[in-house]
């Protein structure tokens, strides 16, 4: 009988572990390297789509990510259309001072007054000056209607994007 409830005991607190341990497949991953992003935008052939973002206290930012960026949709669409990468400008959360130099630069290179803001780039690193090219494809921030109306309006901008380019060549 003692085994009995000593199993049972067991298979209860196993049920209820399982539901509490955040599950890492399927989820976002975002850089917050801009090197690191530009190398992988390179490889895969990917712009980088950066999120302005206050963490810990843009409720727009929160809003936006609660809609958009933690859904299903959104990810399946950034794996297939886009390097992610998380630019974060928090009050309370601590970073290391490369990421706040780099973020700092970004923000001025951009001209972000507002958050969330949302840009989507290529990057390319001049051989000689090791100096950053930014192409600015689009710009956008929080968008009402989810998933679905955020990333239409990005594919709309991409689409818009590639045709200037080719009308350039």
């Amino acid at each position: 009988m003692i085994k009995l409830k000593y199993i049972l005991f067991s298979l209860t607190l196993t049920i209820l572990f399982s539901f509490s341990i955040p599950k890492t497949e399927g989820e976002i991953v975002w850089l917050t390297n801009l090197e690191e992003a530009q190398k992988i935008s390179k490889k895969t052939k990917k712009p980088i789509l950066a999120n302005f973002t206050g963490s810990d206290w843009c409720g727009w930012c929160h809003k936006l990510s609660a809609e958009v960026f933690n859904t299903p949709e959104f990810k399946v669409w950034s794996d297939k259309n886009v390097v992610l990468l998380e630019l974060d400008y928090p009050k309370r959360k601590e970073q290391t001072d490369a990421i706040k130099q780099q973020n700092a630069g970004l923000q001025q290179a951009f001209q972000v007054q507002g958050f969330p803001t949302i840009w989507v780039f290529n990057l390319d690193v001049d051989k000689v000056t090791k100096k950053y090219n930014i192409t600015q494809i689009a710009k956008s921030g929080y968008v009402k209607g989810g998933s679905k109306a955020f990333t239409d309006g990005i594919d709309t901008m991409l689409a818009q994007h590639k045709e200037q380019s080719k009308i350039k060549k």
